[in-house]
């Protein structure tokens, strides 16, 4: 019995450009560019006739995904059924010349750098998005001062430019690490000697020139060996996707925070349908946030089983190879609907300053205490005034206490007491963040 997997368990990736990059017809669809740049390549090379390699660029993959899924079991790998059925789509007198040399590795390895490459290009621009859109909510709300908040309680000042300008920050340092991935194509043959498809070149020196061809046509780097037991390629796509929705899932964690009812600070772009609950009408959730987090506690654990694959047996790894597979997958998916999630809730995010200034106000201004601590010591020394604050915070009103003691009555109090006027380099801070490259 065969059912579907449209992601109706997944709504972080269901519908989501990502999603159809990585389907099972899209991995086999890689398969067959992995199968025809390798012809090509053997083509441009002499090894095989142009016109076979053309018949098998030009052969029509009319595939059964389903009956290739059962029928891989037997070779515990899609590539051995896929070869096959491939094979019998291509015209009978070039069959021959499918997969001359090949292995399973090298056709199901460079399948995942193409996938991944595609889904890494959606990433990056919905990442820009991102970026974009947090530039312009730093800019614009760089004096919409709010309470900072450490360890959940109301800490000093900052605004919500600055906090804005940390998301930019950070969303960049994930698209830096998305670009700097290395993809490289994967052909060594049986045990990475390239020995096979020297052979039938019958040119020792083919195999180097074979795989820099190869690469070429495919568009990825050349490996420097092969790396069929040299994981990294896969542990630096697990490293960058944890880093990127990891990101988003602290952008979408503050969302989360910052939408409590009795904050309202922000609330998240409204549609049709969005944020409903089956059972409260008056319900609006953070259904984007809720999302992208729901996406950065998944990739972390999948990357997991893509860093332990690096232990990998011998020249080729029983097992290890094999449990990259779906996860890499799964990965991927999350990766996407993540950064085109995070585009959409960036983009329409909807900040309340006045609610920021009015949750300012709630502690009655020790939100300022820090400052005063630092204005208050050269008149009362260091540890006394630090005395003095804890003791008027604990006052039913602290700015009335602090105008009310006679220690501070040489002190401009209400100056001190102004948020606004205690928020260090925010400005500057901010202008760095904007300053960095986003294209």
């Amino acid at each position: 019995m065969t059912g579907t997997d449209s992601g109706l368990l997944a709504p972080v990736w269901a519908g989501a450009e990502a999603a159809d990059l990585v389907t099972d017809e899209a991995w086999v669809a890689a398969m067959v560019e992995v199968e025809v740049a390798l012809a090509r390549a053997q083509a441009a090379l002499g090894v095989i006739p142009e016109p076979a390699a053309e018949a098998i660029a030009g052969a029509v993959a009319d595939i059964d995904v389903v009956d290739l899924a059962v029928r891989s079991r037997g070779g515990a790998n899609p590539v051995v059924a896929f070869v096959t059925a491939f094979t019998a789509c291509v015209p009978e007198d070039a069959r021959e010349y499918v997969h001359r040399g090949g292995t399973s590795q090298d056709i199901l390895d460079t399948a995942a750098m193409l996938i991944t490459r595609r889904v890494f290009a959606v990433v990056e621009r919905d990442l820009l998005r991102v970026a974009e859109a947090l530039a312009r909510l730093a800019d614009e709300h760089r004096h919409s001062v709010m309470a900072g908040r450490t360890l959940t309680q109301h800490a000093v000042p900052v605004t919500f430019g600055l906090k804005a300008a940390g998301w930019l920050s950070s969303v960049l340092d994930g698209l830096d690490r998305v670009r700097a991935v290395v993809l490289p194509a994967q052909l060594g043959g049986a045990a990475g000697t390239l020995a096979s498809y020297v052979e039938y070149a019958g040119d020792p020196g083919h195999g180097l020139v074979l795989s820099a061809e190869f690469a070429s046509v495919l568009g990825l780097p050349e490996a420097v060996v092969p790396w069929h037991a040299l994981r990294t390629p896969f542990v630096d796509i697990g490293s960058a996707a944890t880093v990127v929705t990891g990101v988003l899932g602290k952008f979408a964690l503050d969302v989360q925070g910052m939408s409590r009812t009795e904050v309202g600070e922000v609330v998240e772009p409204s549609a049709e349908g969005r944020g409903v609950s089956s059972a409260m009408p008056q319900k609006r959730n953070p259904v984007l946030a809720t999302l992208i987090m729901a996406a950065a506690r998944q990739v972390p654990l999948y990357a997991t089983v893509l860093a332990q694959s690096m232990i990998a047996e011998d020249e080729r790894a029983p097992g290890a190879w094999h449990a990259e597979w779906q996860p890499l997958r799964e990965l991927l998916r999350c990766l996407g609907g993540a950064a085109s999630t995070a585009a959409e809730l960036a983009e329409g995010l909807e900040v309340f300053p006045s609610r920021l200034r009015a949750n300012l106000s709630l502690t009655g201004g020790t939100i300022v205490s820090e400052r005063l601590n630092v204005a208050l010591a050269p008149v009362l020394g260091k540890v006394e005034a630090k005395k003095l604050l804890a003791r008027l915070s604990r006052s039913p009103d602290f700015s009335e206490a602090l105008r009310s003691a006679p220690e501070l009555a040489s002190v401009d109090v209400n100056a001190l007491l102004d948020p606004s006027a205690y928020l260090g380099a925010t400005n500057a801070l901010i202008d760095r963040a904007l300053s960095r490259p986003r294209s």
